[in-house]
């Protein structure tokens, strides 16, 4: 009797070490465009013309216009594409946005400075943060926000990145 006592304990513990995954699944229809709405701090997640989520976002430390420069904590303006998903990011999860594109790196480069880059959509910081945009040009959700839009958004997909 003890033994299924055991027994059960061991498996009741594997299934729900299962839980605690920040990789989760997503069957639902597929990410088409991320819009970001800077001035709203929004995120939209769209299949087609139709918004599938909706997130609050925080963005560079000096969110208005474009980002120019390595360094000016600008959240990028424009359409780019999910470049890659980072599993191993210091901002739990992460997706890469392809910016610089050429004429980022023109423009930088004819005031003599680099475009900079890598420019994602994260999770939050390990520390708590006093400010409500504290990112370094990036685009911030929470942890388990972020989680969901690993699942469901693709290497490829376009971003559309709005004033």
């Amino acid at each position: 009797m003890r033994f299924i006592g055991w027994l059960a304990i061991l498996v009741a513990v594997i299934g729900l070490s299962g839980c605690g995954s920040k990789f989760k699944r997503y069957n639902g229809p597929e990410v088409t465009q991320v819009q970001v709405h800077k001035a709203d701090r929004k995120m939209y997640l769209f299949h087609h013309d139709k918004i599938l989520k909706t997130y609050d976002i925080a963005l560079g430390f000096a969110p208005q216009g474009h980002k120019q420069f390595e360094g000016d904590g600008r959240t990028p303006e424009g359409q780019y594409f999910i470049s890659h998903k980072n599993p191993e990011s210091n901002f739990h999860l992460s997706l890469g946005i392809s910016y610089p594109n050429q004429a980022d790196i023109a423009f930088a480069e004819a005031q003599g400075k680099s475009p900079g880059g890598d420019i994602f959509i994260h999770g939050g910081p390990k520390k708590p943060v006093t400010s409500r945009d504290w990112t370094w040009g990036c685009i911030a959700l929470t942890d388990k926000e972020m989680e969901r839009v690993y699942s469901m958004v693709k290497p490829g997909t376009p971003i559309f990145i709005l004033p």
